[in-house]
């Protein structure tokens, strides 16, 4: 468990914040706390929480983001042992803030806390390298009981959903080997500009949202409608909604990334 003392600076306009609630000090380098980063877009929702956790002697949160972009500076920063974060956030979705802090900081520790509880979305976090999946209408007792034992490196998922998972696990093995939709063959940014182009987004805003060249953009839509056999972006965005690849507000579907694409 990481033991570094955190250091306040001023809060972001966004919602980002890399000190502890208010009127709780700076840990010295000996707390044996367990150090939180909570990234929860709705502010509200956030600082309840914040507040919650401070009720337990034994955490600590150390910094606060509403979204992924500053949850993943934050990261840099203060080196938490624990990132509880929500799935559904601006910019970035949690599955890709998982996947990213599980290749810079593997030691770091995500635990879901979210309202979404279908087999596909909790398989897909899971398999981005999440430690824990707990639903947003459990008790403070048991998003503690998460918090501790994702802390002491076990694996903790909410009882609410283990039975649809596992059951959604074992009877999905046979249809996943033997069946495979065009899209599952994308890669992962691939799917990224999927999404990007099913919003409405122009190859300009893509590239400046993903940082990189809109020639780069041009290429993975050209790789798109050659894997998914379509010519045009209409097509391509008719596509993606027809096959259910985007929900109505524009998110991708998390059975994209339930697969392996690296």
């Amino acid at each position: 468990m990481n033991h570094r003392s955190s250091h306040k600076k001023p809060s972001s306009p966004d919602g980002a914040s890399n000190h502890a609630p208010s009127g709780e000090e700076t840990p010295p380098a000996s707390d044996s706390r367990i150090r939180i980063l909570l990234v929860e877009d709705h502010t509200l929702v956030r600082e309840a929480l914040a507040s919650l956790l401070a009720l337990d002697p034994q955490l600590h949160v150390i910094g606060e983001a509403g979204n992924g972009t500053d949850a993943l500076r934050l990261l840099a920063t203060l080196l938490p042992d624990i990132v509880l974060l929500d799935l559904s956030l601006p910019g970035m979705h949690g599955t890709e803030i998982i996947r990213q802090v599980r290749l810079s900081h593997p030691t770091v520790k995500c635990l879901v806390l979210t309202v979404h509880m279908s087999e596909p979305i909790v398989r897909a976090s899971l398999h981005s390298g999440a430690a824990g999946y707990l639903l947003k209408e459990s008790s403070f007792e048991e998003l503690r009981t998460a918090i501790h034992s994702v802390a002491q490196g076990k694996t903790y998922l909410s009882p609410m959903i283990t039975d649809k998972v596992l059951c959604g696990y074992l009877g999905n093995q046979s249809k996943l080997s033997s069946e495979e939709g065009p899209w599952q063959r994308l890669s992962d940014r691939e799917c990224e500009v999927l999404k990007l182009v099913a919003e409405g987004a122009t190859s300009k805003e893509i590239a400046e949202s993903l940082c990189i060249s809109v020639r780069t953009v041009e290429k993975h839509r050209a790789s798109l409608m050659t894997k998914l056999n379509l010519r045009t972006t209409a097509s391509l965005t008719a596509y993606a909604i027809k096959n259910e690849l985007v929900t109505s507000a524009g998110v991708l579907k998390l059975d994209l990334l339930s697969e392996d694409n690296s």
